[in-house]
């Protein structure tokens, strides 16, 4: 039998301790924005068939052509791994029949994502996405909601030095006078863009905008912004936009460029870009796709919605120095000595588990003073020492770790003492 291997497969990694407390308060962290902004919680699979994500996304996006990991199964039906998560959500609001229910919807999730892309700092071919997606309303104000749930997450995670960039692509009204206007400008110059512009360029020149290769933007330096060519019914949607960020105290700055890389978008697109991450410094974008659930077999309901990467949110936490204060891990460690049954230290764990605090023991019969080293390494706030003498006198030694103060309690007092010091300090 060959051997295991020994290694995560390229662009993929573990979260161990304590990494993993900072995805938890991360995530805890979204929960509770989202409970604020009245955003429920959805769950969709891994992997959706093929077709969800094509017709969904867009066969001329970088995640179709290029970056999907596609499958057969059994039963010969073509797979995707989800590469983001606004589609497979569509496909579960029109599923359950939700565009018939009260409106608007507003769902968030959390969870893995996969892109076969190369692997960088802060981006990994699994990785964590939080997002959210609103169906049913075409006001202005919901993406502005939008938006500031956006900007509340990163200030909750004290992110600082952001910004808000801003952009209006238009509608099927308008799009197509911008999108040949592109193309008049822009096929006398293909021989200049890069490989993947010149194939698209027919079908979606407005991808070329959002081309980071310089080649490519010295080409498109000089094209006009979308702003320019909008319909009466966008134009008023963007003012509006506009002046209900500026209403809520949000900075924003327009930048033309920005397109965002899915077929799908509508009218107002944005990134929230952090500091630290080099050229690729969005850490949370999104916009709006007013016409994804009919373009998925649904009826005409508008939509807009973001989704954030969090391992990036985290990288920049940790480059800027930004992380969290660094908490307990542990509220008691429970030590034994002597002859004191091992049954004695489970009950005392139990009914201190049962009180909410979080307590370990040693597991392994090991010396006080290594239990001690243990309880310290655990960052436990308290130590209770289960000595032979004591216990027999129905007592308990509390030990406070950061301070090494000891005190002897009644046993049948001891929950009670033990919360009042581990309140004592919160």
């Amino acid at each position: 039998m060959s051997r295991v291997a020994a290694t995560a497969v390229r662009g993929t990694r573990d979260v161990l301790p304590p990494e993993s407390s900072s995805w938890q308060w991360a995530e805890g962290i979204a929960r509770r924005l989202c409970a604020q902004y009245h955003f429920q919680e959805i769950r969709t699979p891994i992997f959706e068939g093929l077709e969800v994500f094509q017709r969904g996304i867009g066969e001329t996006t970088d995640i179709v052509e290029k970056e999907m990991y596609v499958f057969q199964d059994r039963s010969e039906r073509w797979l995707a791994l989800r590469p983001e998560g606004t589609a497979g959500v569509v496909r579960a609001f029109l599923e359950h029949g939700l565009p018939a229910g009260p409106l608007p919807v507003k769902f968030f999730y959390l969870g893995p994502m996969f892109r076969y892309e190369r692997p960088q700092a802060g981006r990994y071919r699994q990785f964590e996405q939080f997002g959210v997606e609103a169906f049913g309303s075409e006001s202005p104000a919901l993406d502005v909601e939008i938006i500031s749930l956006g900007t509340a997450f990163l200030e909750a995670l004290g992110i600082s030095g952001w910004q808000v960039q801003l952009n209006t692509i238009g509608c099927p009204v308008c799009r197509p006078r911008y999108r040949q206007r592109l193309l008049e400008l822009l096929r006398p110059r293909a021989d200049q863009l890069c490989a993947s512009c010149q194939s698209r360029l027919e079908r979606n020149p407005l991808r070329v905008l959002d081309c980071k290769e310089e080649s490519c933007r010295r080409v498109t330096a000089d094209v006009p912004a979308p702003e320019e060519y909008l319909c009466s019914e966008c134009a008023a949607h963007w003012q509006a936009v506009q002046e209900g960020l500026r209403a809520v105290g949000i900075l924003y700055q327009v930048t033309p460029r920005l397109v965002r890389g899915l077929d799908y978008y509508t009218r107002t697109v944005f990134e929230l870009i952090a500091p630290g991450l080099g050229s690729q410094d969005a850490v949370l974008a999104g916009g709006r796709y007013d016409g994804l659930v009919e373009e998925m077999g649904g009826p005409a309901v508008p939509g807009i919605g973001f989704a954030a990467g969090m391992d990036r949110l985290l990288l920049s936490l940790e480059q800027g120095g930004q992380g969290r204060a660094a908490e307990p891990e542990l509220d008691v460690f429970v030590a034994r000595a002597g002859d004191v049954p091992e049954t004695a230290a489970l009950q005392v764990v139990q009914e201190l588990r049962k009180q909410g605090w979080r307590v370990d023991q040693d597991y392994l019969g090991r010396s006080l003073k290594a239990q001690l080293k243990a309880a310290d390494r655990a960052g436990a706030q308290l130590t209770l020492v289960l000595g032979e003498a004591e216990w027999a006198q129905g007592q308990v030694v509390v030990r406070t770790m950061a301070t090494g103060e000891q005190e002897t309690v009644n046993r049948a007092v001891l929950t009670q003492a033990v919360t009042t010091r581990l309140q004592r300090t919160a």
